[in-house]
């Protein structure tokens, strides 16, 4: 009988205590500050979504307060840092979607698209092409990391192949839209030990956007500048990236930062139109001294900004390009402002406009759309093309 009462005594212990801690998480979520950005993360946090029965019914607004409580959840850093230790602990090489691989590479776990999805963001821009027919479009299609590095991958982990979201975008966009693989760029590029991709953030190097930058110039008829066009700077040697962010693996080496300053620089007026602010320099050193070091090229994400460069008519190949992209065009944007005058730049997550309207009113002679292809196959705002 006391074994038994002593037993009743334990389980109602454990009971109490987790009913305690559940509770006391709870008035925690509710009386702690929410946050509306996490530079940790560099996004936006999930607002507390608003009701109607249209949400209700299709699903969203329950899977948006799922987030919201996700992104709001008390201490979430610290969960996340305490569950990748035990994993570690475990000789488990993946967290949070990201894999713990080869000489130090943290890679991206690719999951198979929605192909659906896919093909109706291929139809937007087929219909943008169409719309702007009298100009040349171009999309260059970028790879992630995994796609390059899949060799740094750890054994037996599990990704879908990312050449054939590649293929599947080239054999269904029309030919009015000039397509550059990235993939296939990325791959042929000389195999002499230089990173293409920070080991510990999803964006490509800027040896990666200079190769690419290499290929565009060269489907466009530019003649690209050398790599010895420039002084190659180290900026940081301190930049732990967004894999970092999301996996908080341990002994984990930062990543350099170069920049590619011109030998013969020019002048440049760069307006933001979200602020209204002007600015001089493609390059924000102040993000150096934060989380956020890859905000360093432009000060970050603008939902629409122009470049203008003092270039003589003997250097320009180009007067007006309308870039449209996602944030890997942030480290290939000091290149190409060295063949054209004027770069309008449309980030198309937050630019709410229409965008042939814009290429209209701005009588800009061609556009580049930029993306890798892993926010591309899941970026539903890419049907704002149509409009």
């Amino acid at each position: 009988m006391k074994e038994s009462a002593n037993h009743t005594i334990v389980h109602r212990w454990y009971t109490w205590s987790f009913v305690m801690i559940l509770s006391g998480l709870c008035l925690l979520f509710f009386i702690l500050p929410k946050q509306t950005f996490s530079e940790l993360e560099n996004r936006t946090l999930q607002a507390f979504p608003s009701f109607s029965f249209e949400k209700l019914f299709n699903g969203s607004f329950t899977k948006d307060t799922e987030i919201f409580i996700t992104d709001h959840f008390p201490y979430r850093k610290q969960w996340v840092a305490a569950k990748s230790i035990m994993e570690q602990g475990r000789l488990q090489q993946e967290n949070n979607q990201i894999y713990l691989g080869k000489e130090g590479y943290l890679l991206e776990k690719l999951e198979e698209p929605d192909w659906e999805k896919l093909t109706s963001y291929i139809e937007a821009i087929n219909l943008f092409a169409v719309n702007n027919s009298h100009n040349k479009i171009t999309m260059l299609l970028a790879p992630t990391s995994i796609g390059i590095n899949a060799d740094k991958m750890p054994w037996l982990a599990q990704s879908s192949p990312q050449a054939s979201i590649h293929s599947f975008i080239q054999e269904k966009l029309t030919s009015e839209t000039s397509f550059l693989d990235g993939l296939s760029i990325l791959d042929s590029a000389p195999k002499d030990g230089r990173q293409l991709f920070y080991k510990t953030d999803h964006h490509w190097t800027t040896y990666g956007a200079y190769v690419a930058y290499e290929a565009y110039a060269k489907q466009m008829g530019w003649q690209p500048k050398r790599e010895s066009d420039f002084q190659i700077q180290t900026v940081t040697k301190q930049f732990l990236g967004s894999f970092h962010t999301r996996s908080l693996f341990s002994g984990v080496k930062p990543d350099t930062i170069e920049a590619y300053i011109p030998l013969q620089p020019h002048q440049y007026d760069i307006y933001i139109a979200d602020d209204d602010t002007k600015t001089d320099s493609l390059y924000d050193p102040a993000y150096l001294d934060k989380k956020d070091k890859y905000s360093y090229f432009q000060g970050g994400v603008h939902a629409l900004m122009t470049i203008t460069t003092n270039l003589s008519d003997d250097e320009v190949d180009l007067d007006s390009l309308l870039v449209i992209k996602d944030s890997y065009a942030h480290s290939m944007l000091p290149f190409l402002a060295e063949h054209v005058r004027n770069i309008h730049v449309i980030d198309i997550r937050y630019y709410n406009g229409p965008i042939s309207k814009y290429m209209e009113q701005e009588q800009i002679e061609q556009a580049l759309l930029l993306f890798n292809s892993t926010t591309f196959a899941s970026e539903q705002n890419l049907l704002k093309l149509k409009y």
